[in-house]
């Protein structure tokens, strides 16, 4: 996500159409690339629950496993993201901002799938509770994309100067080096290795395996590219409306995922300690993790909305400088503030419920919540009633507040009668 905000900031001081070029790339890339992480969520669930049990042979099978299913689920999401490019020039956008788009969108298809990869190793880590390498290595990635950017953007040192093309190869490049070095540390490094040492046996790709991961990384890939789908659609519905009205979207859109990150990760923290103590059979932990984690999310979500309040005039001026985008994008901003609450909270109730392996009820009411209100009351308000971007954003407020209760009120009704709940251990 981080160097998505970089590649904005970068493309969004050439021009606004750039910015919105870069918009369109993110919203047809989201669904499929959503679809992959979802996918590398069930790796960190399985393996918290076999590190719970103190399986250690386990965690290294799911590692194994899960690896190879997520970089084959990467290379079919690059291939089909490729062969795909031409949408760009069908969705009734603007046709300059389409055809910046159109390289843009292959450079960042290949790149998913050393992305991918880097998360699948992040969610095994995670699983184990060991969050610091992967956050070491994700910040350490931020400043060579901006140095890499910096050349290949503005053509530096050099370089040509490739724009909103050198964005999509410095992000490329970027993400190539940080997975080598990732698959590098877990060979050397102790908390790791051990679980590498035992690849002779381990290591086999085993079908029953296979589908142990893919019964809660289906659901779970569901669950985000609903979500994210929804975003991506009205991202385009508001493209339609004309590129200043998409890059003061992107702007805003670009600030409340900054603002998720951390929501993001409270959600999977919460996760992956529910499912450990899942692993052990321990109900009161579970309903203590689950009320503290849900307690973070709500102030954390508090913060966040003061913050867009006071500096919703700021914020905005990271990526442009044409008053007409800074104009939307503040109004934006008040909207982004109003949902920060229910979007910690429904992503911490997401979380949670996947920790106890109930994901089938929970992926329906995030359909409900996106499909059934966010996008047709978003349409609503911005066509019917003519109020453009921000009635797209009305509609975010409704279906993330419907999803936040909802996956909430599942999560703590569960845990008084786990019997009821499919895959919940009694």
């Amino acid at each position: 996500m981080a160097l998505g905000i970089i590649d904005n900031i970068m493309v969004g001081s050439i021009s606004f159409r750039h910015l919105a070029a870069a918009a369109l790339v993110n919203s047809v890339m989201n669904i499929p690339f959503v679809l992959g992480i979802g996918m590398t969520m069930s790796v960190s669930q399985t393996v918290s629950m076999a590190h719970g049990r103190k399986d250690g042979l386990k965690v290294s099978h799911y590692l194994y496993n899960g690896f190879w299913l997520c970089t084959m689920a990467a290379v079919c999401i690059a291939l089909f993201l490729n062969l795909s490019k031409n949408i760009l020039f069908h969705l009734g956008q603007d046709h300059e901002v389409a055809v910046l788009a159109a390289p843009f969108l292959q450079l960042m298809a290949w790149s998913t799938i050393p992305m991918l990869m880097f998360i699948v190793l992040k969610q095994f880590t995670d699983g184990l509770e060991r969050t610091r390498t992967a956050m070491l290595l994700s910040f350490s990635a931020l400043p060579v994309n901006v140095f890499l950017n910096w050349i290949m953007i503005y053509g530096n040192w050099g370089f040509p100067r490739l724009e909103l093309t050198g964005a999509g190869l410095g992000t490329l490049i970027t993400r190539i080096l940080i997975v080598i070095i990732f698959m590098i540390v877990l060979q050397i490094h102790s908390p790791f290795k051990k679980y590498v040492a035992v690849r002779r046996n381990q290591w086999k790709l085993k079908l029953q395996t296979m589908k142990e991961l893919l019964h809660i990384g289906i659901p779970s890939s569901l669950q985000v590219a609903l979500e994210s789908g929804a975003f991506a659609v009205s991202a385009i519905l508001i493209g339609t409306l004309g590129a200043v009205q998409l890059a003061a979207h992107q702007i805003a859109i670009s600030c409340a995922t900054v603002a998720f990150m951390v929501s993001w990760g409270l959600a999977q923290g919460g996760s992956i300690r529910v499912s450990n103590a899942w692993g052990r059979n321990n109900w009161n932990d579970i309903s203590q993790i689950g009320k503290s984690t849900l307690l973070s999310a709500l102030l954390y979500g508090t913060f966040c909305a003061i913050c867009f309040i006071f500096f919703r005039n700021l914020l905005p001026r990271a990526f442009s400088q044409n008053e007409s985008v800074l104009s939307l994008s503040a109004v934006l901003m008040l909207y982004a503030a109003v949902f920060q609450v229910s979007d910690a909270t429904q992503a911490v109730g997401a979380g949670l419920s996947r920790g106890i392996k109930d994901v089938k009820v929970p992926t329906a009411y995030i359909a409900i919540a996106y499909w059934a209100v966010c996008i047709p009351l978003g349409c609503l308000m911005a066509f019917y009633f003519k109020l453009g971007a921000a009635g797209m954003w009305m509609g975010f407020v409704g279906g993330l507040t419907f999803s936040s209760v909802f996956l909430n009120r599942r999560f703590f009704k569960a845990l008084g009668r786990r019997d009821t709940i499919p895959g919940v251990l009694a």
